[in-house]
């Protein structure tokens, strides 16, 4: 006996394609599409990067999609599930993550296919609820406020002090100072509320300053 044989006889005797695991297998493809397009447009929506990429927004509905399909594949024969072991042990990723935030929706993405193939609706719908209210939860809270580095040109020492004193009472770190002979560069992240920026008023009013350049930046503040 072959081995194309043997496979076949292993699929027709194992029922994997009778009329239940047919009806599991277009629920399961059906879940996971359903949930990648929820996955898909949540990043679309909530997304807070510098770029947006759409190839891996529509990444993500393939992720789950695939996931679900080795799933359903490993779960009704052996012999296919050794080969997808096989298949997959020779593939090696090499795309940076550059957003973290990228893999929490790689991470729904593949758990949510895993247990879409898996037959889990109940738990696909839950995790994807708490999932959206979270990142809902705290977008918003992202939104009361953003980073900004700003960056300034100056010339005197007494400049450079009313500058720092016109931040006021808010979030402020010096990031860098750079000294020149007859003129200082110093960048500052600051932290505004609702594009609070007041304190760029205040700064081109100092003598001595010749410019500001206020930059938006994607990071983290804490203090």
């Amino acid at each position: 006996m072959s081995i194309q044989d043997f496979i076949k006889k292993s699929i027709l005797e194992s029922g994997a394609f009778d009329g239940a695991s047919i009806t599991s297998i277009v629920l399961g493809l059906l879940t996971a599409i359903a949930m990648g397009a929820v996955i898909y447009l949540v990043y679309s929506k909530f997304y807070v990067g510098v770029i947006y990429s759409r190839s891996f927004a529509i990444t993500l509905v393939g992720m789950t999609v695939l996931t679900a399909m080795v799933t359903l594949a490993i779960s009704t024969n052996i012999i296919i599930s050794l080969g997808m072991v096989g298949a997959l042990s020779i593939v090696r990723f090499r795309t940076a993550v550059k957003d973290p935030m990228d893999l929490l929706y790689l991470f729904w993405a593949i758990t949510s296919g895993i247990t879409a193939g898996a037959g889990m609706y109940m738990l696909v719908v839950v995790s994807a609820v708490v999932m959206i209210t979270m990142i809902v939860l705290f977008y918003h809270k992202q939104q009361k406020g953003r980073i900004y580095i700003v960056v300034i040109h100056y010339t005197t020492d007494e400049a450079g002090d009313k500058v720092i004193r016109a931040f006021g009472k808010m979030k402020y770190f010096i990031k860098s100072k750079t000294v020149r002979k007859q003129k200082t560069e110093m960048a500052v992240e600051v932290y505004c509320k609702k594009n609070d920026m007041f304190f760029l008023d205040k700064i081109k009013e100092v003598e001595g300053v010749e410019d500001a350049t206020l930059i938006q930046y994607n990071g983290e503040y804490h203090g």
